[in-house]
Order: C-alpha cells, then sequence, then structure tokens
C-alpha cells in the first residue's frame, strides 16, 4: 500500500499556470538549472508541458528528482554508451537514443544518477504533455498521463518527441514512426497547446536568450535535409519552414511577457549548441544556469504572487556527487545546420 506521507509533497500549488519547457538538444544542460531551483522551491505545477529535449525536463520534473535533471544534460556524456559518430555509424544515431532513453529509465539501478523512480511519477498528480511528429503524414501527436503504459513507455515516447533528425533514428510506436516534436504544430513551445487547455498564465523556460531569433536555412542546408528524407519529404520541409513560425512564436512569448500573461526564463548566455558533448563545458553551461535561475527565482515568485522565501537545504542523498573526470569534446556543424534546426 502507498504510503500517503512519503508523496505529501507532490501536492499541487500551482494549477493556474502552466509550465511550459523549450526543447534545445543539449542547450537544455542550461536549463536543467531551472529544474532543480523549481524543484528546492517545492512549486508545482499542475500541467507539465515539454517538447524535444523539453521532454526529459518534463518528466525529470515531474519525478521531483534534481539530480537526474542534471545528469540527463551534463553527466550523461560520461557514459561509454552515450553516443558519438561510432554510434552514429551503427545506426543508434550520434545520441545513442534507444539507451538513453528507454534502457536507462527503466534499468539505471538505484545510486545511479539516471534511476527514475516510477513510483514517484506515478504518484505526482500533475498532468504531462509532450508531443512529436509523424514522418509519413506531417500530424502532431501529444502524449499525456493516460497514454503511458510504464517506465519504458514512457521512454520510449520521450525519445520520439526528442528525436533530432539527421542525428538521432526514427522512433516507431504502435506502427507509426516519429521525428521531433519542435517539427509539430507547435513548432517547438507547447504555448498554443495550453492555450488549448484552458489557461492563459504560462511560465516558460526557453533555451535561448532573449532576442534570439532562427535564420533561413542555406541551400546547401535545404539539399542536405530533401537527400536524406526523400522518403519522407515532410521532415525535410518542415525542418526548412520552421524558422519563420518559430520567429513569430518567439514574438507572441514577448507580447504575453508584456502584458504579464508570461513569465519567461531567457538565458542570460548560451555557449554551448544542441550538440555539444565536452563535460567541461556542460557543467560550466549548468552551473551558469542553475546561478542564473537562483538569482531569476524572486521574479518568478513575484508574478506568482508567492513570497520570495530562501530554498530548503538539499536532504541528504538528494545531490548525489558524481567524480568529475575528463571526456573527450567533439563539437559538430555538419554542413552549418547546428543553429539552423533544433
Amino acid at each position: 500500500m502507498t504510503d500517503p506521507a512519503k508523496y505529501a509533497g507532490l501536492a499541487i500549488n500551482q494549477p493556474d499556470v502552466a509550465l511550459i519547457f523549450e526543447g534545445g538538444g543539449m542547450r537544455n544542460s542550461y536549463t536543467a538549472g531551472m529544474v532543480v531551483e523549481l524543484l528546492a522551491r517545492n512549486l508545482n505545477f499542475g500541467r507539465v508541458y515539454g517538447i524535444s529535449a523539453g521532454s526529459s525536463h518534463t518528466v525529470n520534473y515531474l519525478v521531483r528528482d534534481a539530480t537526474r535533471a542534471r545528469a540527463s544534460f551534463v553527466d550523461l556524456v560520461k557514459y561509454p554508451r552515450f553516443g558519438g559518430w561510432g554510434s552514429f555509424l551503427r545506426g543508434t544515431g550520434y545520441f545513442n537514443s534507444p539507451y538513453l532513453y528507454e534502457e536507462l529509465i527503466e534499468n539505471a539501478p538505484a545510486g545511479d544518477p539516471m534511476a527514475f523512480d516510477w513510483d514517484t511519477f506515478a504518484a505526482n498528480p500533475a498532468e504531462m504533455h509532450i508531443e512529436a511528429m509523424d514522418w509519413d503524414t506531417g500530424e502532431t501527436v501529444a502524449w499525456t498521463r493516460t497514454d503511458v503504459k510504464d517506465a519504458h513507455d514512457l521512454g520510449l515516447k520521450v525519445r520520439a518527441s526528442s528525436t533530432m533528425p539527421l542525428f538521432m533514428p526514427p522512433t516507431t510506436i504502435d506502427g507509426h514512426t516519429y521525428m521531433d516534436g519542435g517539427m509539430g504544430d507547435s513548432w517547438g513551445i507547447l504555448l498554443n497547446a495550453a492555450r488549448a487547455d484552458g489557461y492563459e498564465r504560462f511560465c516558460i523556460i526557453r533555451t535561448q536568450p532573449r532576442g534570439y531569433r532562427k535564420h533561413a536555412m542555406s541551400r546547401g542546408a535545404q539539399a542536405l535535409f530533401r537527400a536524406a528524407f526523400r522518403k519522407h519529404p515532410i521532415v525535410a520541409e518542415r525542418t526548412i519552414a520552421r524558422w519563420q513560425p518559430y520567429n513569430e512564436l518567439c514574438d507572441e512569448i514577448e507580447q504575453l511577457e508584456k502584458t504579464g500573461a508570461a513569465w519567461v526564463f531567457y538565458p542570460d548566455t548560451m555557449d554551448v549548441t544542441n550538440k555539444t558533448t565536452d563535460y567541461d563545458a556542460l557543467v560550466r553551461s549548468y552551473e551558469t544556469g542553475l546561478a542564473q535561475a537562483q538569482r531569476d527565482i524572486a521574479s518568478l515568485l513575484e508574478w506568482l504572487g508567492k513570497p520570495a522565501y530562501k530554498a530548503r537545504a538539499p536532504r541528504k542523498g538528494e545531490y548525489r556527487q558524481i567524480a568529475r573526470c575528463s571526456f573527450g569534446s567533439r563539437e559538430d556543424a555538419i554542413l552549418g545546420v547546428e543553429r539552423t534546426t533544433f
């Protein structure tokens, strides 16, 4: 029988605000600090939206695991099976997605930074919303708690939402094959999904600095995508077209912020890319993001109408120490698509 006291801290205390995590691959190392700070402040939103790498933030927030929030975008690069060009050539992706998502969420042992507490996730009353895109039809599919059977199924759907074109193989679920949710109807930030659920106030965690806008993809990069996805042209065309609706969405978010309908976390700086695998660079990104989150949290609390109390100290064992070691870096910018896709 479940012990109610164990899950008392899961009670929703922000029912009228949608929490939205933007994706961005390894740029989410920076916003992992915001996940940690939200947990430290016991800010429990009633519904959490995440797309692409933001779907990992979503499940880490819902399982209330600060250690896993950091490890997913920092320490994971030290795992021998993380990925790299060998994994890419073997067909499992530059990011070894079956291992990173289904295998670790289901099988990581207790004490491993990536261990996943399914019981806590299941007990959390907050709803989730993640999305992916069907690469045959272009249809956007959304998954909530009712669509998830177990930890393996959850990991598979997070992988589908996070399947970065070219760098990760497509994800097949129940006969449908999916790619990154950032190519779907949301264009990377689930604002319209939250509106459709009736929300009028939004806490949005961005992975690009204020004022960032995408640029049209170069002709060479367009040709690369069209060649790579000639059997599934919707993937190429959505990727090529994404810059304009994404920028319009950024404009809209800025307007919501001006009217007070949104509180937005923008990184002060962004010194990593969506595919950075250098451990030291990711540590710096995380620590910088955490420091900014700790600075900006007072503004969020004011917007929420809460007193700016101090965060509680971590409980014993909550932040597991992970020995630092060097990890070979490899920055990649294949044919100039680095900053024009995800």
